[in-house]
């Protein structure tokens, strides 16, 4: 597309996404893998979901957490992903103002949101190992959806506030945002001096947030890795990290790529790189969540292969 074509969107109140045109010869193939990445994040997701409704021992805070998750997930893979294969497809690179703060509402809504429910489910698996006794009267339904009805709550209030700031900013003639997508700082780099103000404000508030959530996650496996040491036995030790180490994959996945790509400070040089790392970050991780809690969730898999031995059993039956 070009400038002059960039200008007229522009001052019909537009920004210009670069995405990925500067690989013209590979759009297709850049096409056919979003593609996939999204149907299979959004499929892989969905299955876990009616996977832990469909199956009662599962109807448990840990798996209710665990839905909370793949929501999120659906939702921001599918406010970023879908434009960026239209980009890829029409070559039309623009996206309105209000698209725009859309895709930044969202994009924080379910990363604020997610940090808290993963926090929830430390805490969750804390109570599980380390005062077992107390469980069921600490983790009730009560519990569970005080827990999750705050995350929510915490993750609106904290993205609301993103979107209103950008949009009482004063953008100059360049409207091109050198992203796939409408990441606050690639935005903010538009707005010269009270964009700086801004982008100094939302890393104050990934640290508090981000960081302090993260903290709290690490202390309470500090205290479940200190309880498991303790069991007397290796298959006690082996079940109780079991039960935790798909939570602690996530957690790892989640917070170490989502607190790198959203603190580091952007760099021209590197800025092809980063569209890589964000691409990794926006629609790898959610893809390798279910996985996760597939092949390292041994009441996940039962219940899975459960589920379909019944469904093979229908059909032959069916016959």
């Amino acid at each position: 597309m070009h400038s002059n074509d960039q200008n007229n969107y522009s001052t019909h109140g537009e920004f210009y996404l670069c995405a990925f045109t500067r690989y013209g010869n590979l759009q297709l193939v850049i096409f056919t893998v979003l593609v996939k990445m999204y149907l299979l994040c959004v499929f892989g997701n969905t299955f876990i979901t009616v996977i832990v409704c469909l199956t009662s021992h599962l109807h448990t805070p840990m798996y209710y957490f665990l839905c909370n998750l793949t929501v999120l997930d659906i939702i921001y893979v599918s406010v970023i992903l879908p434009k960026l294969m239209v980009i890829t497809v029409t070559g039309n690179n623009t996206i309105s103002f209000s698209g725009c703060f859309a895709q930044v509402f969202f994009y924080v809504f379910c990363i604020g949101t997610e940090f808290f429910i993963l926090a929830s489910m430390a805490y969750d698996r804390y109570v599980a190992i380390c005062t077992p006794l107390h469980y069921l009267l600490v983790m009730n339904q009560k519990t569970f959806l005080t827990l999750s009805v705050f995350s929510f709550i915490l993750g609106v209030l904290n993205a609301v506030m993103y979107p209103l700031l950008i949009s009482k900013l004063s953008f100059g003639n360049s409207h091109e945002i050198n992203n796939f997508f409408c990441h606050m700082k690639s935005v903010l780099k538009l707005s010269s001096i009270e964009g700086t103000r801004v982008d100094l404000l939302i890393t104050v508030d990934g640290v508090v947030l981000g960081f302090s959530t993260f903290i709290l996650i690490l202390i309470s496996y500090m205290f479940i890795i200190s309880t498991i040491l303790k069991i007397q036995t290796s298959s006690g030790r082996v079940k109780a990290f079991s039960s935790c180490s798909s939570h602690l994959t996530v957690v790892l996945l989640f917070c170490l790529t989502s607190l790198s790509l959203n603190i580091k400070p952007e760099n021209e040089v590197t800025q092809e790189q980063d569209k890589i790392f964000s691409m990794l970050y926006i629609a790898v991780v959610p893809l390798l969540n279910p996985v996760v809690y597939s092949l390292r969730n041994k009441e996940v898999k039962k219940a899975i292969e459960r589920m379909f031995s019944k469904s093979i059993r229908n059909w032959n039956y069916n016959e």
